[in-house]
Protein backbone atom coordinates (compact mmCIF):
# COMPACT_ATOMS: atom_id res chain seq x y z
CA UNK A 1 0.00 0.00 0.00
CA UNK A 2 2.64 2.75 0.92
CA UNK A 3 4.58 1.76 -2.27
CA UNK A 4 1.31 2.17 -4.01
CA UNK A 5 0.69 5.64 -2.42
CA UNK A 6 4.38 6.82 -3.08
CA UNK A 7 4.48 5.96 -6.73
CA UNK A 8 1.06 7.85 -7.15
CA UNK A 9 2.68 10.81 -5.12
CA UNK A 10 5.93 10.58 -7.63
CA UNK A 11 3.69 11.78 -10.34
CA UNK A 12 1.54 14.90 -8.18
CA UNK A 13 3.11 18.23 -10.48
CA UNK A 14 1.67 20.50 -7.49
CA UNK A 15 3.41 18.65 -4.48
CA UNK A 16 6.41 17.82 -6.93
CA UNK A 17 6.07 21.59 -7.54
CA UNK A 18 6.56 22.68 -3.71
CA UNK A 19 9.07 20.34 -2.71
CA UNK A 20 11.11 21.04 -5.54
CA UNK A 21 11.08 24.73 -4.48
CA UNK A 22 10.92 24.69 -0.64
CA UNK A 23 13.25 24.34 1.75
CA UNK A 24 12.03 21.68 3.90
CA UNK A 25 11.93 19.72 0.46
CA UNK A 26 15.54 19.83 -0.14
CA UNK A 27 16.13 19.39 3.58
CA UNK A 28 14.10 16.12 3.36
CA UNK A 29 15.53 15.01 -0.31
CA UNK A 30 19.72 15.28 0.84
CA UNK A 31 19.46 12.08 2.17
CA UNK A 32 19.63 10.79 -1.26
CA UNK A 33 20.40 13.41 -3.36
CA UNK A 34 23.73 15.25 -3.34
CA UNK A 35 22.44 18.61 -4.57
CA UNK A 36 21.32 20.60 -7.39
CA UNK A 37 24.46 21.79 -8.68
CA UNK A 38 28.08 20.16 -10.26
CA UNK A 39 30.28 20.91 -7.61
CA UNK A 40 27.35 19.03 -5.15
CA UNK A 41 27.77 15.82 -6.67
CA UNK A 42 31.83 15.75 -7.37
CA UNK A 43 32.43 16.32 -3.88
CA UNK A 44 29.98 13.28 -2.90
CA UNK A 45 31.89 11.32 -5.49
CA UNK A 46 35.42 12.33 -3.94
CA UNK A 47 34.26 11.03 -0.81
CA UNK A 48 33.12 8.24 -2.00
CA UNK A 49 36.04 7.31 -3.82
CA UNK A 50 38.00 7.90 -0.69
CA UNK A 51 36.74 5.30 0.98
CA UNK A 52 36.93 2.96 -1.80
CA UNK A 53 33.57 2.69 -4.00
CA UNK A 54 33.56 3.94 -7.89
CA UNK A 55 30.62 6.05 -8.45
CA UNK A 56 27.67 6.46 -11.20
CA UNK A 57 26.56 10.05 -11.34
CA UNK A 58 23.23 10.96 -12.55
CA UNK A 59 21.73 14.19 -13.52
CA UNK A 60 17.97 13.65 -12.38
CA UNK A 61 15.06 14.77 -15.23
CA UNK A 62 13.21 13.49 -17.73
CA UNK A 63 10.75 13.75 -20.22
CA UNK A 64 11.71 17.40 -21.35
CA UNK A 65 10.04 19.00 -24.14
CA UNK A 66 12.07 20.62 -26.53
CA UNK A 67 15.59 20.66 -28.16
CA UNK A 68 16.81 23.69 -26.49
CA UNK A 69 16.40 21.94 -23.13
CA UNK A 70 17.79 18.34 -24.51
CA UNK A 71 20.62 20.14 -25.51
CA UNK A 72 21.34 21.72 -21.95
CA UNK A 73 20.54 18.00 -20.90
CA UNK A 74 23.70 16.73 -22.96
CA UNK A 75 26.22 19.72 -22.39
CA UNK A 76 25.85 19.24 -18.52
CA UNK A 77 26.69 15.47 -19.25
CA UNK A 78 29.76 17.03 -21.19
CA UNK A 79 30.98 18.73 -18.40
CA UNK A 80 30.54 15.86 -15.99
CA UNK A 81 32.87 13.72 -18.39
CA UNK A 82 35.08 16.67 -18.33
CA UNK A 83 35.41 16.80 -14.80
CA UNK A 84 35.44 12.95 -13.93
CA UNK A 85 38.49 13.02 -16.22
CA UNK A 86 40.40 16.25 -15.18
CA UNK A 87 39.63 15.60 -11.49
CA UNK A 88 40.86 11.48 -11.68
CA UNK A 89 37.37 10.43 -10.40
CA UNK A 90 36.37 7.07 -10.36
CA UNK A 91 33.04 7.40 -11.79
CA UNK A 92 31.26 7.38 -14.93
CA UNK A 93 27.37 8.66 -16.14
CA UNK A 94 23.83 7.36 -16.13
CA UNK A 95 21.18 8.98 -18.24
CA UNK A 96 17.33 8.85 -19.30
CA UNK A 97 16.51 9.20 -22.78
CA UNK A 98 13.31 11.36 -22.25
CA UNK A 99 15.93 13.57 -20.51
CA UNK A 100 18.15 13.34 -24.17
CA UNK A 101 14.97 14.60 -25.84
CA UNK A 102 13.79 11.27 -27.02
CA UNK A 103 9.79 12.80 -26.28
CA UNK A 104 11.48 15.31 -28.95
CA UNK A 105 13.13 13.86 -31.40
CA UNK A 106 14.54 10.32 -31.26
CA UNK A 107 17.24 11.65 -34.07
CA UNK A 108 18.04 14.09 -31.58
CA UNK A 109 18.58 11.89 -28.50
CA UNK A 110 20.35 9.56 -30.62
CA UNK A 111 22.64 12.42 -31.59
CA UNK A 112 23.24 13.65 -28.14
CA UNK A 113 23.84 10.39 -26.92
CA UNK A 114 25.77 9.41 -29.46
CA UNK A 115 28.32 12.30 -28.84
CA UNK A 116 28.24 11.59 -25.02
CA UNK A 117 29.39 7.84 -25.77
CA UNK A 118 31.92 9.35 -28.02
CA UNK A 119 33.32 11.40 -25.34
CA UNK A 120 33.39 8.34 -22.85
CA UNK A 121 35.43 6.46 -25.16
CA UNK A 122 38.02 9.10 -25.48
CA UNK A 123 38.61 9.10 -21.58
CA UNK A 124 38.08 5.80 -21.36
CA UNK A 125 34.83 5.67 -19.21
CA UNK A 126 31.34 4.57 -19.95
CA UNK A 127 27.44 5.43 -20.04
CA UNK A 128 24.67 3.90 -19.11
CA UNK A 129 21.47 4.40 -20.19
CA UNK A 130 18.95 4.27 -17.41
CA UNK A 131 15.59 2.59 -18.26
CA UNK A 132 12.53 4.16 -17.25
CA UNK A 133 8.82 3.07 -17.25
CA UNK A 134 7.59 0.37 -19.20
CA UNK A 135 6.35 2.66 -22.83
CA UNK A 136 9.94 3.17 -23.07
CA UNK A 137 11.18 -0.42 -22.77
CA UNK A 138 11.44 -1.31 -26.50
CA UNK A 139 12.94 2.17 -27.41
CA UNK A 140 15.66 2.27 -24.79
CA UNK A 141 16.62 -1.35 -25.76
CA UNK A 142 16.70 -0.70 -29.42
CA UNK A 143 18.35 2.78 -28.70
CA UNK A 144 21.40 1.18 -26.52
CA UNK A 145 21.73 -1.27 -29.46
CA UNK A 146 22.29 0.87 -31.90
CA UNK A 147 24.30 2.97 -29.68
CA UNK A 148 27.06 -0.44 -29.11
CA UNK A 149 27.23 -1.03 -32.66
CA UNK A 150 29.18 2.23 -33.55
CA UNK A 151 32.51 2.08 -33.75
CA UNK A 152 34.49 2.44 -30.51
CA UNK A 153 31.18 1.72 -28.07
CA UNK A 154 31.36 -1.82 -27.58
CA UNK A 155 32.01 -1.63 -24.25
CA UNK A 156 31.23 1.58 -23.57
CA UNK A 157 27.40 1.63 -23.57
CA UNK A 158 25.02 -0.10 -21.28
CA UNK A 159 21.68 -0.08 -20.19
CA UNK A 160 19.38 -1.53 -17.17
CA UNK A 161 16.94 -4.34 -16.48
CA UNK A 162 13.92 -4.52 -14.42
CA UNK A 163 13.37 -8.01 -12.78
CA UNK A 164 9.75 -6.84 -12.24
CA UNK A 165 9.12 -7.21 -15.67
CA UNK A 166 7.99 -10.75 -17.73
CA UNK A 167 9.81 -9.74 -20.28
CA UNK A 168 13.56 -8.86 -18.76
CA UNK A 169 14.95 -12.56 -19.40
CA UNK A 170 14.23 -13.09 -22.66
CA UNK A 171 15.84 -8.97 -22.83
CA UNK A 172 18.56 -10.41 -20.78
CA UNK A 173 19.22 -13.07 -23.55
CA UNK A 174 19.20 -10.75 -26.26
CA UNK A 175 21.55 -8.25 -24.68
CA UNK A 176 24.09 -11.02 -23.84
CA UNK A 177 23.74 -11.85 -27.69
CA UNK A 178 25.69 -8.74 -28.54
CA UNK A 179 27.65 -8.60 -24.88
CA UNK A 180 26.67 -5.44 -23.58
CA UNK A 181 26.74 -4.58 -20.22
CA UNK A 182 23.80 -5.02 -17.97
CA UNK A 183 22.67 -3.02 -14.06
CA UNK A 184 19.78 -5.30 -12.76
CA UNK A 185 17.24 -3.68 -10.71
CA UNK A 186 13.78 -4.76 -9.26
CA UNK A 187 12.51 -1.87 -10.86
CA UNK A 188 10.66 1.56 -9.25
CA UNK A 189 7.44 2.23 -11.34
CA UNK A 190 4.19 1.43 -11.26
CA UNK A 191 3.34 -1.35 -14.07
CA UNK A 192 0.06 -3.31 -14.32
CA UNK A 193 0.09 -6.85 -13.71
CA UNK A 194 -0.52 -8.01 -17.12
CA UNK A 195 2.99 -7.16 -17.85
CA UNK A 196 5.26 -7.10 -14.13
CA UNK A 197 5.31 -9.49 -11.37
CA UNK A 198 2.89 -8.14 -8.48
CA UNK A 199 4.30 -10.52 -5.90
CA UNK A 200 7.90 -9.24 -4.57
CA UNK A 201 8.78 -12.77 -3.92
CA UNK A 202 8.72 -13.26 -7.11
CA UNK A 203 10.24 -10.08 -8.35
CA UNK A 204 13.37 -11.45 -5.77
CA UNK A 205 12.88 -14.92 -7.47
CA UNK A 206 13.35 -13.71 -11.24
CA UNK A 207 16.40 -11.29 -10.17
CA UNK A 208 18.41 -14.03 -8.42
CA UNK A 209 17.68 -15.93 -11.75
CA UNK A 210 18.53 -13.12 -14.11
CA UNK A 211 21.62 -12.34 -12.05
CA UNK A 212 23.06 -15.57 -12.30
CA UNK A 213 22.91 -15.95 -15.69
CA UNK A 214 24.33 -12.02 -16.07
CA UNK A 215 27.44 -13.70 -13.83
CA UNK A 216 27.98 -16.90 -16.04
CA UNK A 217 27.86 -14.91 -19.22
CA UNK A 218 31.79 -13.22 -19.02
CA UNK A 219 30.42 -9.68 -19.31
CA UNK A 220 31.34 -7.48 -16.91
CA UNK A 221 27.77 -6.43 -15.23
CA UNK A 222 26.44 -4.42 -11.92
CA UNK A 223 23.78 -6.37 -9.91
CA UNK A 224 22.09 -3.34 -7.84
CA UNK A 225 20.22 -4.62 -4.96
CA UNK A 226 20.55 -3.64 -0.98
CA UNK A 227 18.90 -6.98 -0.19
CA UNK A 228 21.30 -8.97 2.03
CA UNK A 229 19.73 -12.50 1.35
CA UNK A 230 20.59 -11.52 -1.97
CA UNK A 231 23.66 -10.35 -2.08
CA UNK A 232 24.72 -13.63 -0.34
CA UNK A 233 23.47 -15.65 -2.85
CA UNK A 234 25.14 -13.81 -5.57
CA UNK A 235 28.44 -14.03 -3.48
CA UNK A 236 27.88 -17.58 -2.85
CA UNK A 237 27.03 -18.25 -6.47
CA UNK A 238 30.09 -16.41 -7.54
CA UNK A 239 32.47 -18.81 -5.53
CA UNK A 240 31.03 -22.13 -6.27
CA UNK A 241 30.82 -21.19 -10.32
CA UNK A 242 34.91 -19.96 -10.15
CA UNK A 243 33.56 -16.42 -11.10
CA UNK A 244 36.04 -13.85 -9.40
CA UNK A 245 34.60 -10.73 -7.78
CA UNK A 246 36.71 -8.47 -10.47
CA UNK A 247 34.12 -10.09 -13.05
CA UNK A 248 31.41 -8.03 -11.66
CA UNK A 249 30.48 -5.52 -9.32
CA UNK A 250 27.24 -4.83 -6.64
CA UNK A 251 25.27 -1.16 -7.50
CA UNK A 252 23.76 0.77 -4.11
CA UNK A 253 22.24 3.50 -3.99
CA UNK A 254 23.75 6.38 -2.61
CA UNK A 255 22.47 7.52 0.88
CA UNK A 256 21.20 3.64 1.38
CA UNK A 257 22.66 1.53 3.42
CA UNK A 258 25.89 2.58 4.34
CA UNK A 259 27.00 0.63 6.34
CA UNK A 260 26.41 -2.46 3.67
CA UNK A 261 28.18 -0.90 0.92
CA UNK A 262 31.79 0.06 3.14
CA UNK A 263 30.99 -4.07 4.63
CA UNK A 264 31.37 -4.88 0.70
CA UNK A 265 34.14 -2.95 -0.20
CA UNK A 266 36.46 -4.14 2.83
CA UNK A 267 35.44 -7.65 1.73
CA UNK A 268 36.93 -6.81 -1.31
CA UNK A 269 33.82 -6.65 -3.68
CA UNK A 270 33.48 -4.09 -6.39
CA UNK A 271 30.90 -1.47 -5.19
CA UNK A 272 29.57 1.66 -7.58
CA UNK A 273 27.29 3.96 -5.72
CA UNK A 274 24.99 5.59 -8.11
CA UNK A 275 24.65 9.15 -7.02
CA UNK A 276 21.82 11.59 -8.15
CA UNK A 277 21.95 15.68 -8.14
CA UNK A 278 19.94 18.15 -9.64
CA UNK A 279 17.06 20.47 -9.17
CA UNK A 280 14.94 17.80 -10.32
CA UNK A 281 14.75 15.30 -7.83
CA UNK A 282 11.21 15.01 -6.03
CA UNK A 283 10.25 11.96 -8.51
CA UNK A 284 13.59 10.20 -8.10
CA UNK A 285 12.77 10.73 -4.11
CA UNK A 286 9.58 9.54 -4.22
CA UNK A 287 10.60 6.25 -6.00
CA UNK A 288 13.20 5.60 -3.90
CA UNK A 289 10.85 5.71 -0.72
CA UNK A 290 8.57 3.32 -2.87
CA UNK A 291 11.05 0.95 -3.01
CA UNK A 292 11.71 0.68 0.98
CA UNK A 293 9.18 2.36 3.06
CA UNK A 294 11.64 2.05 6.01
CA UNK A 295 13.66 5.24 4.27
CA UNK A 296 10.47 7.36 5.73
CA UNK A 297 11.31 6.41 9.05
CA UNK A 298 14.62 6.94 9.09
CA UNK A 299 14.50 10.36 7.05
CA UNK A 300 11.70 11.59 10.40
CA UNK A 301 14.59 10.34 12.70
CA UNK A 302 16.62 12.10 10.84
CA UNK A 303 14.61 15.35 10.98
CA UNK A 304 13.64 15.29 14.35
CA UNK A 305 17.56 14.82 15.69
CA UNK A 306 18.27 18.02 14.13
Amino acid sequence: MLRSLFIGLSESKRLRSFAETSALGLRFSSRFVAGTQVEDVLRATQTVNQWGASVSIDNLGENVTNADESKHSGELYHRLLDEISTRKLNANVSLKLTHMGLGVSEELAFGLVTELVDHAVRINSFVRVDMEGSPYTQRTLDFVRQLHCLPGHAGKVGTVIQSYLYRSEQDVNDLLAERIRIRLCKGAYKEPAEIAFPKKSDVDANYVKLAKTLLKSGVYHGLATHDEHIIAEMKQFARAENIPPTAYEFQMLHGVRRDLQQQLVREGYGLRVYIPFGTEWYPYFMRRLAERPANVFFIARQMFRQ
